[in-house]
């Protein structure tokens, strides 16, 4: 019987990663170079991996200006994000299951400044009864830590738990510590390669959390 959800943060709540590959793109754009998503997918979900600075300045060939292409980025990512609102279906999942009875948990390789700064900053903070970032834990996703850290703040069994993840290194990570698990890409990871999980949705609009519930409680 499933007794919590779990959410990623990260372009899963409020697609901060098609606001971040934007922001980047534009400034390889500006450079002549191009940013592929195949590049992309291995930072996508963790704090490892592709790092686009020494990317670009391999490609460049020449000194790069770490400090102002940083300047550059971030103006470029909050013009984007401003945009942004929660992804569909969000706030309905978490309404449905505080209705439920059931607890809410969070597992996000960011820092717990950036997750609860956005979670206040939409009014939906106080739905989480654990939430556990990159600095509760040695290693980020696809390492299982942060999910095993999440399952036990809610005193639960991994079995009794749906981790909802929009990136191929969360998942992983949820499958790896023993939680069902619920692929919901966003608009850059929609093309990725999964290989664990066992629902896909297209949108939290596609499917309620009663008939997502229904689908692991059989």
């Amino acid at each position: 019987m499933i007794q919590a959800i779990v959410f990623d943060f990260d372009g899963l709540i409020l697609d901060t990663e098609t606001a971040e590959f934007g922001a980047w793109q534009e400034i390889y754009c500006e450079c002549g170079v191009e940013l592929s998503l195949d590049l992309w997918i291995q930072c996508v979900g963790t704090d490892s991996g592709f790092d686009p600075y020494e990317d670009l300045g391999t490609r460049m060939g020449k000194g790069m200006d770490r400090e102002a292409i940083s300047v550059k980025s971030r103006a470029n990512y909050q013009r984007l994000i401003a945009k942004e609102l929660l992804r569909p279906g969000v706030t309905d999942y978490l309404s449905a299951a505080k209705q439920l009875g059931l607890s809410i948990g969070l597992a996000s390789s960011s820092k717990r400044e950036w997750v609860t700064g956005y979670l206040s900053q939409f009014g939906i903070l106080d739905y989480f009864d654990c939430i556990k970032v990159k600095e509760d834990v040695a290693k980020v996703k696809p390492d299982p830590e942060l999910y095993i850290q999440v399952v036990q703040g809610l005193n639960l069994q991994p079995h009794n738990v749906i981790a909802f993840e929009d990136s191929p290194n969360g998942a992983r990570a949820a499958v790896a510590a023993g939680l069902h698990c619920v692929i919901v890409p966003n608009f850059v990871t929609r093309t990725f390669p999964f290989d664990a999980y066992d629902l896909r949705l297209d949108s939290m609009k596609e499917k309620s959390l009663e008939e997502v519930l229904q689908r692991f409680n059989q």
